[in-house]
Parts: structure tokens; C-alpha cells; sequence
């Protein structure tokens, strides 16, 4: 079986932009979300990368018209009857992640592979509610999605080899570097970048430098593109503290703590650049 229908779950940035590179990929799309309003910014997203495009030439006109053709709505998990694989991206909650699954297992078509792009979560507790565990992989794209190359894939504890594969296929002919992650908490990428973000939040809670200091420190002299404190920003303090606390439980070990100026960050409301005031101010 070739994947040739998806149907990815969430219109968010996430998904919008998965839905976006399956497309331009030849991929049938459909984009789900709860709300028709979700969809519609979604699809703005969607057209507004691919007019981009167009100006900058690396598309015609036309091509921006196939793009969108192939991506339809959708308001509901039963549309999911006759697609090949699921790319689900919704919020960061493993009770919201059991009940889709729980849907997609019981309308998608027994072939289907059913795919999570969970940044953090366990894939093995995911595929556990379902009666296709072998069926259940991870994807985790990085933001933006149509710029970022890599995606993890990663493995639940049941996940079959021929499932790995075809989706390992599907990641190369979306123009992605697919990387194999066994299903550890954080998997790779967050373990490694939350815990970072996480110290340079302790260190500007210590007083050792300003929030500017400590990501020109990074930026400047060890070449990252864009400082933690900035970067935690554009992610989100809540996602980032909710990543950690991930962490924190999985491993139990106190060196994963989520800093409590992160938290009280978090509880004020201060997200970062989708609310307006982070560690920086964005109005």
C-alpha cells in the first residue's frame, strides 16, 4: 500500500503546515478541526505561505492552485473512513490525544497508520487505547513545518517495521529527513532543547545576566540562531513548561524541574509571542 489519502487533525500551525507539505507533496488532504473558523484560518495560513512562494518564484500560479485543491475540510473524525494514514495534531493533552485515538480506531480503515505529532508524550500509552498498536508511530515535525527539515519518527513499543518504513517513505517523498527515535519521554529533540531553555531560565532567575546577555552569549558564542529565552518565546512558556513537566515525571529525576519563574511566567499569562509579553514584550 501506497499513502496517497491523509488527513491531518488540528488546523493549527502544526497542522496547517503538515497539511501544507503533504499537498505540495501530490498527497489528498483533508484538514480537520472542531471549528469551521480553526479551518479557515488554517487554510489562510496554508495560502498565504504558497502566495510567498509564487512571489518569490520558487512556484507558478498554478502550482498554488493544484496545492490548494488537494486540501479539503473536514469537521469531523468519521471522515477519516477512507484515508491511508492520520497525522494527528492537537493540543498537548494525553486525554484529549486517548479519545481521537480512540475515534480514528474505530472509522479509520483497518490499514490505516495512525500517527501522532506529540512533541513529548509517550507513543506506547497513545497506541495503547487503540486495537492497532502496531499501526501507531510518532511524527514529530518542527516549526515552521514547510521550512524545518527534519521529523522524528518514532517508534511506540509495538510499532511494526513495514509501519516504520512506509511512513519513513512518506517523510522522504515529503521532502523531510526522517530520523528513527525510540519512544523515551522528551524523545530526542526535546530532551535535549527543553532542558537548555529550562537553565537559561534558571540562570536569568539567579540574576547571573540579563535576558539579553544570556541569548547573545548563545547566539554569539555558540552559534545558535536565536537565543533560548527568545526561542521559548516563540514556542510558547506554556509548552515549554508543559514539556518539562513531561520530563520531570517520565525520568522522576529533580534535574528536569521546571523552573518557577517559568511557572509564574505561565500563570500570569505571559506565553510569549502568541500573547503578546514573554521574557519579551511583542506589542
Amino acid at each position: 500500500m501506497s499513502i496517497q489519502n491523509v488527513m491531518v487533525i488540528g488546523a493549527g500551525q502544526m497542522g496547517s503546515g503538515i497539511a501544507q507539505v503533504c499537498a505540495q507533496a501530490g498527497l489528498t488532504v483533508k484538514l480537520n478541526d472542531m471549528k469551521q473558523e480553526a479551518y479557515e484560518r488554517g487554510i489562510g495560513t496554508i495560502t498565504k505561505n504558497l502566495s510567498r512562494n509564487v512571489e518569490k518564484g520558487r512556484m507558478t500560479e498554478e502550482e498554488k492552485t493544484a496545492v490548494l485543491g488537494r486540501i479539503t475540510p473536514s469537521l469531523d473524525l468519521k471522515d477519516a473512513h477512507d484515508v491511508d494514514i492520520v497525522i494527528e495534531a492537537a493540543v498537548e493533552n494525553m486525554a484529549i490525544k486517548h479519545s481521537i485515538f480512540k475515534t480514528l480506531d474505530e472509522v479509520a480503515p483497518k490499514h490505516a497508520i495512525l500517527a501522532t505529532n506529540t512533541s513529548s508524550l509517550p507513543i506506547t500509552e497513545i497506541a495503547a487505547v487503540t486495537n492497532r498498536p502496531e499501526q501507531v508511530i510518532g511524527m514529530h515535525f518542527m516549526n515552521p513545518v514547510p521550512v524545518m527539515k527534519l521529523v522524528e519518527i518514532i517508534r511506540g513499543l509495538a510499532t511494526s517495521d513495514e509501519v516504520y518504513k512506509k511512513v519513513e517513505e512518506m517523510t522522504l517523498q515529503l521532502s523531510k529527513t526522517p530520523v528513527e527515535v525510540n519512544d523515551f519521554p522528551g524523545f530526542v529533540a526535546n530532551r535535549i532543547l527543553m532542558p537548555m531553555i529550562n537553565e537559561a531560565i534558571f540562570t536569568l532567575q539567579e540574576g547571573v545576566a540579563t535576558k539579553e546577555a544570556i541569548d547573545d552569549i548563545m547566539k554569539l558564542g555558540m552559534n545558535h540562531p536565536m537565543g533560548p529565552l527568545q526561542l521559548a518565546d516563540f514556542i510558547g512558556l506554556d509548552t515549554c513548561l508543559y514539556i518539562m513537566e513531561v520530563l520531570h515525571e517520565g525520568f522522576g529525576d529533580s534535574k528536569y524541574r521546571p523552573s518557577p519563574l517559568l511557572r509564574q511566567y505561565v500563570k500570569a499569562g505571559w506565553l510569549g509571542k502568541k500573547t503578546g509579553r514573554g521574557f519579551y514584550d511583542y506589542t
